[in-house]
């Protein structure tokens, strides 16, 4: 049998990830890099400050994710979640719609340089 956590614990924990993306001093808030396979940056979207609202659900839904005007441009795979002193705190898959990625991009992995990259929501879930 697979253990389960209480909504309660859930919050707790998604809580507690999202919290140490807001800790640091040398940048004035996280990133979300979205990256090649190789962990070659594409782009990188600043976090508002707090990064992220209280769980609800064992869900926490981060707050407005500024664009990447100028984006280096690659081929999306991965991303990471960064805190203020570039630290990763947690990372996942970017795939087109549809791909199933942790991250899914509208507009398709294949990232022009100089493009703006936009991100229209974005949510940390702890496991039920």
């Amino acid at each position: 049998m697979a253990l389960t956590h209480a909504t309660a614990v859930r919050n707790d924990i998604a809580d507690a990830v999202v919290d140490l993306v807001d800790a640091g001093s040398t940048d004035l808030t996280g990133d979300l890099v979205i990256m090649t396979s190789g962990d070659v940056e594409v782009a990188t979207l600043a976090l508002s400050d707090p990064a992220f609202g209280a769980a609800a659900s064992g869900t926490a839904t981060a707050n407005a994710v500024a664009d990447d005007a100028s984006a280096t441009g690659g081929t999306a795979a991965l991303f990471k979640i960064q805190n203020r002193d570039n630290v990763e705190i947690f990372r996942g898959t970017v795939t087109g719609v549809g791909g199933g990625g942790d991250i899914e991009l509208t507009g398709g992995v294949v990232i022009g340089a100089g493009t703006t990259v936009s991100m229209s929501s974005f949510s940390y879930s702890a496991s039920a």
